[in-house]
């Protein structure tokens, strides 16, 4: 029985662009982006606060409360990516890229419980509409959009590519939204007069929230759960490999996100004539070329019974 591990280290290269999210390396030019929607919302979420009590509107006031989670989630995300980049050691032999999922996953919790209590917030409110300070309101939610807005665009470039920043970019584009929702609703009540519009924007608002964290939920819990990165084909991979010259059957073949961008494979492979190093690296090669599958394991053996213990249907 031979065995052979190929790694392709290319994880600490930046600036790749390709087209199949969650299996390669986000670009490097986020630590400039996690920096400046850090700063630009602690300032946003100070402005809330201060504006919200002077202005006696609950509005502004639950709007800083989802801005500090905002914060809260961008510099979880920011940790994490930086993590990622630590060479392995000890007991964590692929170092500490996993925290780029459980920083998503983080990201998709915040984004629940800070909806949930503006939610909350406007049924109280439904119940009993109160006055809003209309202009002050508008004014700080404006300027919440363009720093909102302008955030999410920094990380708008790498939400197809890895979770953990669309998570970053999920946060600042329905904080956009909350805040936008804010200045309709309060320029609707200057203009009516009708104070329930305040609470039912904000329910909507919440619903629009709700349905985009749905899927970046998913995606990080299933990453957790080492599930296949969404878009991996399994069927294709396999036959790649059934096909490949010498091989006679396949098993054990697993998949699974070593971090948010990179993913990992192992098979064992049989092959009665055994193969050579040249055979493993060109499949490796070629794993990564059409799967964007950077870290690959593969085992070979001559005979399918070498001292692995198979499940009839764990040979193809």
């Amino acid at each position: 029985m031979g065995s052979h591990d190929h790694h392709d280290h290319d994880h600490d290269h930046a600036g790749h662009d390709h087209s199949h999210g969650g299996h390669v390396h986000a670009p490097a030019n986020f630590g400039k982006a996690f920096a400046i929607g850090i700063a630009l919302n602690s300032a946003l979420v100070v402005a809330e606060a201060v504006y919200g009590y002077l202005g006696n509107s609950t509005a502004l006031l639950a709007d800083a409360g989802h801005n500090l989670s905002d914060v809260l989630g961008l510099i979880v995300a920011w940790c994490a990516s930086i993590a990622a980049r630590r060479a392995p050691s000890g007991r964590f032999t692929y170092g500490l890229r996993a925290s780029t999922i459980l920083a998503a996953l983080a990201n998709a919790v915040f984004l629940l419980v800070a909806t949930g209590a503006i939610g909350w917030e406007a049924i109280l409110r439904l119940r009993e509409p109160e006055p809003v300070a209309g202009v002050t309101v508008m004014v700080v939610a404006g300027i919440g959009i363009l720093i909102n807005g302008f955030t999410a665009m920094l990380f708008a470039s790498g939400r197809k590519d890895d979770i953990n920043i669309e998570g970053a970019y999920l946060h600042m584009a329905a904080d956009a939204a909350v805040s936008l929702g804010v200045v309709v609703s309060a320029a609707l009540i200057i203009w009516t007069g009708w104070l329930w519009l305040d609470p039912v924007t904000s329910l909507v608002i919440c619903a629009t929230i709700l349905w985009s964290t749905t899927s970046l939920l998913r995606s990080s819990i299933d990453m957790s759960m080492a599930a296949a990165p969404k878009g991996t084909d399994l069927a294709a991979i396999r036959m790649f490999l059934l096909e490949r010259p010498g091989v006679s059957a396949i098993h054990d073949l697993h998949v699974w996100p070593i971090s948010t961008t990179e993913t990992a494979l192992t098979c064992h492979l049989v092959m009665p004539a055994g193969s050579g190093d040249a055979f493993l690296m060109e499949t490796a090669q070629q794993l990564k070329a059409s799967f964007r599958i950077g870290h690959t394991t593969l085992q070979v053996e001559t005979h399918p019974d070498n001292g692995c213990a198979l499940a009839p249907d764990d040979v193809v």
